[in-house]
């Protein structure tokens, strides 16, 4: 795993102390290639956390069908603002 993380720090920062001017590594190539980044690593916890969530609470509603009732209203107002998270992540991608 260090060797990793020390191949790919050499690799992504080389070009910038090797530069003549300066070192422009950040260019709008590879700002837009980190907020796609972003956007992937949002939708992935995003997606993780509403699937742990609905399991969670599926598995309460079978444990328990009278407290179905209990459970629904929460169970979904968290997957909106989970999702909402995501969404918000999507919209600054493309605000920046």
């Amino acid at each position: 795993m260090k060797k990793l993380l020390l191949v790919l720090s050499v690799a992504l920062f080389s070009s910038a102390a090797m530069a003549q001017d300066g070192g422009a590594f950040f260019n709008e190539y590879t700002k837009a290639a980190f907020y796609f980044l972003a956007v992937a690593i949002a939708a992935f916890g995003g997606t993780r956390a509403q699937s742990n969530a609905a399991s969670v609470a599926l598995e309460g509603m079978a444990r328990n069908p009278s407290a179905a009732d209990k459970l629904f209203v929460p169970m979904i107002l968290g997957l909106a603002l989970m999702e909402s998270l995501v969404i918000f992540t999507l919209i600054s991608v493309y605000l920046i």
